[in-house]
C-alpha cells in the first residue's frame, strides 16, 4: 500500500505542472486564433540580489503589446513546442514560464518556498516592463506553483491583475503542521523527491517507503535515504509558527492584495483548507470592495488532481470532469482582456455536492442558511470495532460508562488510500478504532460546510494523538471516507503555547475536520472513527511527551472517550435543508 502512495505521490507533485496541459486540445478552435507563435527559451532573468531564473518566453509573432500568462514552478519549466503557452499565444497572450531558484536551469539553491515572494515580484516587475507586455500579467498553476502566486501578490506589483491559485495554500506552516501533528506521507515523500540527487531514480532506492517513514528519530530520515534533506530538517526543527516560516506565510497581508482571485479545489484536496481559508480572506470586510467582488471559489469531488469524475473508490458521473482550459480562458479574457462573457455575474462560490453529484452556486462560504446540529456518541462502554455497540444521534449523551482503547504507536491504524473517498473498512476491524453510526437514515441528509468533533478524552499519557473520521456507510456495507482530522494533545488550546497533559485528566479536544459538501442518502449510516493514529498519513505520537522529532522512545497509551451529560463527545455537522 505505501509503496503505490508513495508513486501516487511522486506522480501528482513530480507532474504537476504538466496536469494543466491533459486538457489541451479538448476546446473545440476559438474563432480568431490564429496568432503564430514566438518562443525564447532560457532567457535569464536577474533578481534583486543577482540570481538569474531561466525563464521561456512565447508571444505572438505580431506587433503590439499582450497580456501577459506567468506561472513559476520548481517542476520544470517546458521547453520548445511548449502546447500549453501555444494555445494561449494563439489566442492572443503571451506566456511566461519560469524554473524557481535552483531548480532546472535556474542559478541559485533551492530552499523550498522561501524565496518565491521577492523572487516572484522582481519577474512581474521584468515583465511589466518589457515592449511585448500591455502592463497586466495574470498568474496560474496549483499547488506549490500556486503558491508562487499568492505569496508574492501583497508585494503589490502593479502589473499583476488575476490569479488562478488552485490546490494551493498560503501559510506553509500550516500546511507542514496539521493541529501540531506534522503531515509525514505528504512532505516528507515530496522532500525526498526533490532532493533526489541527478541520475538517480527513486524507486529504485525506496523499495519500501515505509522504511523511511517509520524511521526514529524523525529528523534522521534523510540518514536513511541517503542524502541531505536539508529543508525537511528545517521544518522538524521548528515545530511552532516563529519567525522560520514568516517568509512563507501571508499573514495579515491579504488587505494589500490587489488582485482578482479564481480559487479552485478539491474536496479531497491536501489543501482544501487552504484553499477556502483563501477565498474567506479575500471576501473579508478588510479587502476593498473592488477587489472582493472578483473573488471565486470552486470546489470539485477531486484530490491533488483536478477534473476527474472517478476519485478514489467513487465515480462521480461526467458532470464531475472539469475542461481547465476553458475555465482559464474564461478568466483570463474577463480579467486581463475585458471582455464581458458574463463569468463576474455568476454567485462567487460553486460547489459540487457530491451524493447528488451535481454542482451547484451558492452566495457565500459557509453558507448563511446551515444548521450545525450536534450528532452525539453513545455506547454500553464498546464501541471498539465494526461490532461494537456504538452509536450516533442528536440526542444528548448520558451514558455510564465510556469507551476505551489501547494505542500502540508500533502499530499504528494505517492509512487508507491517498485522500480521496476509500472503503474504510480495513481498518474498522481494529479494537483501537471506535465506531459510531446513526440508524440508517429515513430521508437524505445533505452536509455542506466545515465539520468539527468535540471530543472528551482521558489518556495515560503525557501527550498523545486524536483522530476522528466522517465516513458514508452505504447499504451494501462500503464505508467511504468524506473528510477528517487529527489534534496533538498538546495542542488542545490553540491561544497557549504548547504543553503537555496531566495522564489521567479529561480534556477537550476540538477535531477539525476541515470541510465537505455530500448528501447521505435515504438508507446509508453516517458514522464516525475515533482512534489515535492515521499513519503515514501523519507521524506516530511517540506517547512520551518528549519532542516529537528527536525521541525514539515508545509507550503503549490507554485512551477513554467519555459521553455523557458532563463529557458529550459528538460530531457537530453543518446540515442544509431542502
Amino acid at each position: 500500500m505505501l509503496e503505490t502512495t508513495f508513486r501516487t505521490t511522486g506522480i501528482i507533485f513530480f507532474l504537476l505542472w504538466f496536469t494543466i496541459f491533459l486538457s489541451y486540445g479538448q476546446e473545440k478552435k476559438v474563432a480568431g486564433a490564429g496568432y503564430s507563435v514566438v518562443e525564447e527559451l532560457d532567457v535569464k532573468v536577474e533578481m534583486r540580489d543577482g540570481v538569474r531564473l531561466s525563464t521561456n518566453i512565447y508571444r505572438p509573432d505580431a506587433p503590439g503589446r499582450f497580456p501577459v500568462l506567468l506561472t513559476r514552478t520548481p517542476y520544470g519549466n517546458g521547453g520548445k513546442g511548449n502546447r500549453f503557452a501555444h494555445y494561449f499565444v494563439n489566442r492572443g497572450y503571451a506566456v511566461v514560464t519560469q524554473d524557481t531558484r535552483g531548480r532546472y536551469e535556474s542559478e541559485g539553491v533551492f530552499d523550498a518556498l522561501q524565496s518565491e515572494a521577492p523572487d516572484g515580484y522582481d519577474t512581474q516587475q521584468w515583465i511589466g516592463k518589457q515592449p511585448w507586455c500591455n502592463g497586466k500579467i495574470g498568474t496560474y498553476g496549483g499547488s506549490y506553483v500556486g503558491f508562487t502566486q499568492w505569496i508574492s501578490s501583497p508585494l503589490q506589483s502593479p502589473y499583476l491583475i488575476a490569479m488562478m491559485p488552485s490546490i494551493t495554500f498560503t501559510d506553509f506552516h500550516d500546511e507542514v503542521y496539521q493541529n501540531g501533528v506534522f503531515r509525514l506521507e505528504l512532505w516528507g515523500l515530496w522532500s525526498y523527491e526533490m532532493t533526489t540527487p541527478f541520475n538517480c531514480v527513486l524507486d529504485s532506492i525506496i523499495k519500501q517507503p515505509n522504511d523511511i517513514l517509520m524511521t526514529l528519530p524523525l529528523i534522521d530520515q534523510d540518514k536513511k535515504l541517503g542524502w541531505k534533506v536539508p529543508f525537511l530538517r528545517d521544518w522538524l526543527l521548528h515545530p511552532e509558527h516563529d519567525r522560520y516560516w514568516d517568509r512563507t506565510c501571508i499573514g495579515d497581508g491579504y488587505p494589500r492584495i490587489n488582485a482578482s482571485a479564481c480559487n479552485i479545489g478539491g474536496w479531497y484536496d491536501i489543501f482544501l483548507k487552504a484553499t477556502i481559508a483563501n477565498y474567506i480572506k479575500m471576501t473579508s470586510p478588510s479587502i476593498l470592495p473592488e477587489i472582493r467582488k472578483k473573488q471565486k471559489l470552486l470546489i470539485g469531488p477531486w484530490v491533488h488532481n483536478l477534473g476527474k469524475r472517478k476519485v478514489g473508490d467513487l465515480d462521480f458521473g461526467e458532470s464531475a470532469e472539469l475542461n481547465e482550459m476553458v475555465m482559464m480562458k474564461q478568466w483570463f479574457d474577463n480579467q486581463l482582456k475585458g471582455i464581458d462573457n458574463g463569468i463576474l455575474d455568476e454567485p462567487p462560490v460553486k460547489i459540487f455536492v457530491m451524493g447528488e453529484n451535481r454542482w451547484r452556486y451558492e452566495n457565500e462560504w459557509p453558507l448563511a442558511r446551515t444548521d450545525y446540529q450536534k450528532f452525539y456518541f453513545h455506547s454500553g462502554g464498546n464501541a471498539n470495532t465494526l461490532s461494537g455497540n456504538g452509536s450516533m444521534d442528536t440526542i444528548p449523551s448520558n451514558d455510564p460508562k465510556a469507551d476505551r482503547y489501547i494505542y500502540d504507536p508500533e502499530n499504528p491504524v494505517p492509512t487508507i488510500g491517498s485522500m480521496g473517498p476509500y472503503d474504510q473498512r480495513p481498518v474498522e476491524t481494529r479494537n483501537d478504532v471506535l465506531i459510531y453510526d446513526t440508524n440508517p437514515l429515513l430521508e437524505d441528509v445533505e452536509v455542506t460546510g466545515p465539520v468539527n468533533a468535540v471530543v472528551y478524552a482521558s489518556s495515560s499519557a503525557k501527550n498523545t494523538d486524536f483522530t476522528a473520521k466522517l465516513v458514508d456507510v452505504y447499504p451494501d456495507g462500503r464505508a467511504i471516507r468524506i473528510c477528517e482530522g487529527i489534534i496533538r494533545a498538546d495542542h488542545r488550546n490553540p491561544s497557549f503555547p504548547p504543553s503537555n497533559i496531566e495522564p489521567g485528566k479529561i480534556y477537550e479536544y476540538k477535531i477539525d475536520l476541515w470541510a465537505t459538501s455530500n448528501v447521505f442518502k435515504k438508507g446509508h449510516k453516517i458514522r464516525v472513527e475515533i482512534s489515535s493514529s492515521n499513519f503515514p498519513r501523519f507521524d506516530r505520537n511517540l506517547n512520551t511527551g518528549n519532542y516529537f522529532a528527536t525521541d525514539t522512545t515508545l509507550v503503549k497509551a490507554e485512551q477513554i472517550i467519555y459521553h455523557n451529560a458532563e463529557y458529550p463527545s459528538a460530531i457537530v455537522l453543518p446540515i442544509i435543508r431542502k
